[in-house]
């Protein structure tokens, strides 16, 4: 086990109280307010850590960099095509999907990552309304 450190707490308890999942950089700007002279680099160290010990959760999602979860129960996400926000999804019953895929394999399936993708409420409502409707003549 790693010996305390006081940044690494508050890298934690940040990710705990928030539910936007933010990537290291907002959590470098936002940490900087009580540690002016803490380095994105420390930053990286402590979410890698943190995210070693099981302790908070990383997430990549193949678009843009990657985000941090304080929440490290199992949950489902859903990424915003439009914005690129990432939010929780309170989906239940999927455990399924284990059973499922282990059905045509020789191993043992243990567990799965799924992300679900599409407009996020602000993007709905915020959408852009067609000027011209397309027509054919």
């Amino acid at each position: 086990m790693p010996k305390y450190s006081r940044q690494r707490e508050a890298i934690r308890e940040f990710l705990a109280a928030r539910y936007d999942h933010p990537t290291a950089e907002t959590v470098y700007r936002n940490l900087r307010e009580e540690f002016p002279n803490i380095s994105l680099g420390t930053v990286y160290r402590n979410l890698t850590l943190l995210t070693e010990l099981g302790e908070i959760r990383k997430l990549s999602t193949g678009a843009g960099p990657d985000r941090f979860d304080g929440n490290t129960s199992p949950h489902y996400h859903f990424i915003c095509n439009g914005c690129g926000c990432v939010l929780d999804l309170g989906v239940g019953g999927l455990d399924h999907i284990n059973i499922l895929a282990g059905q045509n394999f020789e191993g043992v399936v243990e567990g799965h990552l799924t992300y679900f993708y599409g407009k996020c409420p602000s993007c709905t409502k915020n959408k852009k309304p067609i000027d011209k409707p397309f027509s054919v003549v």
